[in-house]
């Protein structure tokens, strides 16, 4: 690869989450030139996860510390990191070119996409009007908020779960609204839900509205007895995730779930582009798991540029 200039990247890496991270610090320890794009805080889902147990090395750590870690290591092994996001990923010829949120083109010779996913929304009556104002997909950012008040968890899985519990140890009463009447969570932190006082279960029920003016005041609930009216001053979904895919779309690179498949060196069918953590096509997602698509996906990548440059 001839003539390039000092402002084409080696490597161009898309989300600061720990699959980006990870990558960074692959690709800055072998030499390589590097940016990191992240449209919000370095870390990922990491900075609103309250406890962590189940990361190597640490028997607990808070989300927010192990993002910072992580932060602090890729920059010190000098990665560079923008707070950007990344509207559209297109390849011109041998080189990346990447359109940032600001409308800024940034050249590189190869792209990690380590964009992750983003909270569903529960999509009734009074969710955007009132986001900000009571509606919130973080426990960790805006539990303080609510301290000695009465909150709603909707969800069964292992988020609702764990902030669930989060939230019991802050607010006056957590009621965790669960669709089905069985749990996609650990067993044991469901069990240790349970037996806190403050937790009431409503099983095989829906939100249907979120009432309120200028703030979350109530929510109606459908449950096997009828609906019902529940006075909250705050309500956090936890009803899965989507894969954000926006920059990549005209590449058609994901498949029928939305999710980008992958070979085992996180290659997707165009070259010298890389797929790493939740966005991948994976039977499951987690911050170890996260890593390790890093690592592999930033080998790959100082191999690939090692090659054509």
């Amino acid at each position: 690869m001839k003539n390039l200039t000092n402002d084409v990247y080696d490597v161009l890496i898309v989300g600061a989450g720990p699959a980006g991270l990870t990558a960074a610090i692959y690709t800055t320890r072998a030499g390589l030139k590097t940016v990191v794009f992240e449209h919000s805080a370095p870390g990922g889902k990491l900075v609103k996860t309250d406890l962590i147990e189940n990361y190597p090395g640490f028997e607990t750590i808070t989300g927010p510390d192990l993002a910072m870690k992580m932060y602090m290591q890729a920059t010190s092994l000098g990665a560079e990191i923008q707070f950007y996001g990344v509207s559209k990923i297109t390849k011109n010829e041998d080189l990346f070119e990447v359109e940032l949120s600001n409308g800024e083109i940034k050249k590189a010779i190869s792209v990690i996409l380590a964009s992750g996913t983003e909270e569903n929304k529960l999509g009734i009556p009074g969710e955007d009007k009132l986001y900000g104002k009571g509606v919130s997909y973080c426990a960790v950012c805006d539990g303080a908020f609510y301290k000695n008040k009465p909150v709603a968890v909707v969800g069964g899985g292992y988020s609702a779960v764990q902030e669930a519990m989060y939230l019991s140890q802050l607010v006056d009463k957590v009621y965790l609204i669960v669709r089905r009447d069985v749990f996609r969570a650990d067993a044991n932190k469901v069990a240790k839900l349970k037996a806190q006082k403050n937790v009431e279960f409503i099983l095989k029920s829906q939100v249907k509205q979120i009432n309120g003016e200028e703030k979350v005041e109530s929510i109606l609930v459908n449950t096997p007895e009828g609906e019902k009216t529940i006075k909250v001053d705050a309500i956090f979904p936890y009803i899965g995730s989507t894969p954000v895919i926006e920059s990549v779309k005209d590449l058609h690179l994901e498949n029928k779930k939305g999710y980008i498949p992958t070979t085992d060196k996180m290659e997707s069918t165009v070259k010298g582009l890389y797929i790493a953590g939740d966005v991948r096509d994976v039977p499951l997602r987690q911050i170890a798991i996260a890593c390790g698509d890093g690592a592999i996906a930033g080998q790959m990548a100082v191999e690939y540029v090692q090659e054509v440059k």
